[in-house]
């Protein structure tokens, strides 16, 4: 006779009902592949946020710590409030911001006044959060935009994977295909193998993926991060740059605990501590520039973190069936109370504004389902954050490997777009295009939704534009008109 409840009992058993792990027709094994898919997926963000912040203002182990405990607390909130498998931590959009805006040369902000933005974002989406409100703002999304939001999150996320691993490279303002051309006088072997080794990640996922192999893109992650360092190593024979790899690696087991003191006196309560203190703004701007950049900078991390969370969590969600009968993702409104909560709590702790990664997908392809995964995923950045050379020893080449894969993964929803319909066609397409080529999921939302909201008002279809989706086109296109 077949079991329909949990197989476990005890421990594992109350663990497997707190989560519904087989009640959702997943299991241990599974969840915990896709939690480790997840993280590995998106450790990268330990090195690249922190890399963010110039260091005149914070250091790189403050804000390495904060970045972690950030991740811990918004992934954490994620599996036990909304028990998704979905991971956060400090979202690239906003902090790009808030370093390349707020704390630019002469602007007279300190990285404690910039926490104060971040901290008035989390507050702000408690609220609509706990009204309802961010669900509506959803819901107001066009028909039109939100079919191809796994689309144009899919090419984003190819995008993040072409780049890293330098299959696409960006040089002095052109972007073009890598070469491998091995005649070349510009010949890099490091730079090709990264290259190299993240198409045959891809090509290693797809076969794996084609055979029905459970955790594809995880064995092929790891099959191409073994590939990329044997590569690295032979490569030693001959170029002595390749040395630098395995150098790097071996230096970075310096005393993980002193980012610790780092973060203890840079980082965590400097939103109370010195945030409020623009003495140095109101100096060298005066009260009413202040008042401007308070309403400017709001607008713009709100946007930013509501827009690429509800973006992410419906591009993630489709691919996992953690969809509703009304096409939104389940447990909606728990997903969004727990990306504010981690974003009140990484405020406080030093961190920028923790929003769901997209790099989550990887984890719901690989079959993760519930909550678990993403203690599994909390697990590991805790791991990281005792031992900051775990995120070194994952090479660029190999998660590149899975952001492309779940790229291809995430391009079906293109085929339920009416392209025969001018006035559903362009705000689909302007969609997917500014996502990828504006590097912005909010961007590509935003000129989605005007786009839609203009056609429809240019051919008699006003009554089908609700009240909602008028303030939210209202609100990116002041977004847009006031901030960079």
């Amino acid at each position: 006779m077949q079991k329909t409840d949990s197989p476990r009992k005890g421990f594992f058993g109350k663990i497997d009902a707190f989560f519904g792990i087989t009640a959702s027709g997943s299991s241990f094994r599974t969840e915990i592949v896709a939690g480790l898919t997840t993280f590995m997926a998106m450790v990268y963000a330990l090195l690249v946020v922190p890399g963010m912040y110039p260091a005149e203002y914070v250091s790189f182990g403050a804000v390495y710590i904060a970045t972690a405990l950030g991740a811990i607390v918004g992934t954490v909130c994620m599996a036990l409030i909304a028990k998704m498998p979905l991971a956060q931590a400090s979202g690239l959009g906003a902090t790009a911001y808030i370093t390349g805006t707020l704390l630019s040369s002469g602007m007279g902000l300190t990285y404690a006044n910039a926490m104060i933005f971040v901290l008035l974002d989390g507050a702000l989406f408690v609220l609509l959060t706990a009204t309802g409100a961010r669900k509506k703002i959803l819901e107001a999304i066009p028909k039109e935009v939100k079919t191809v939001l796994p689309v144009g999150i899919g090419m984003f996320i190819a995008f993040i994977g072409f780049n890293n691993a330098g299959i696409v490279t960006l040089h002095e303002g052109s972007i073009g295909f890598a070469s491998f051309n091995v005649l070349s006088d510009g010949f890099i072997y490091q730079n090709v193998i990264g290259a190299a080794v993240a198409l045959a990640g891809v090509i290693a996922i797809a076969v794996l993926s084609k055979k029905n192999v459970k955790g594809s893109i995880l064995w092929g992650m790891l099959g191409a991060a073994g590939l990329y360092y044997a590569l690295i190593g032979l490569g030693c024979i001959w170029d002595e740059s390749c040395k630098t790899v395995f150098t790097g690696i071996a230096s970075g087991f310096e005393s993980p605990f002193r980012a610790f003191g780092e973060w203890g006196r840079e980082s965590v309560g400097q939103v109370f501590i010195h945030g409020f203190d623009f003495g140095d703004y109101l100096a060298a701007n005066g009260a009413g520039a202040l008042a401007l950049l308070i309403v400017t900078a709001a607008l713009s991390l709100c946007m930013v973190d509501m827009f690429d969370t509800l973006g992410t969590l419906y591009g993630a969600c489709s691919k996992g069936d953690l969809l509703d009968e009304h096409g939104d993702p389940i447990r909606l409104g728990k997903c969004l109370m727990s990306n504010a909560v981690a974003t009140v709590g990484g405020a406080v702790l030093g961190a920028s504004t923790v929003a769901t990664y997209v790099e989550s997908s990887s984890g719901v392809v690989a079959g993760g389902k519930t909550g678990f995964a993403s203690i599994v995923t909390g697990l590991c950045f805790i791991v990281a954050m005792f031992l900051s050379p775990i995120a070194k020893l994952i090479p660029s080449a190999a998660t590149s490997a899975a952001l492309i894969w779940v790229g291809v993964l995430m391009m079906s929803s293109v085929k339920d777009v009416e392209w025969s319909d001018p006035a559903a066609a362009l705000p689909a397409f302007l969609t997917i295009a500014v996502m990828a080529f504006g590097y912005s999921i909010t961007s590509g939302i935003g000129v989605g939704i005007i786009s839609c909201v203009l056609v429809k008002l240019c051919t008699g279809k006003v009554k089908e534009i609700s009240v909602v989706t008028w303030i939210v086109a209202a609100l990116f296109l002041a977004m847009f008109l006031l901030t960079n």
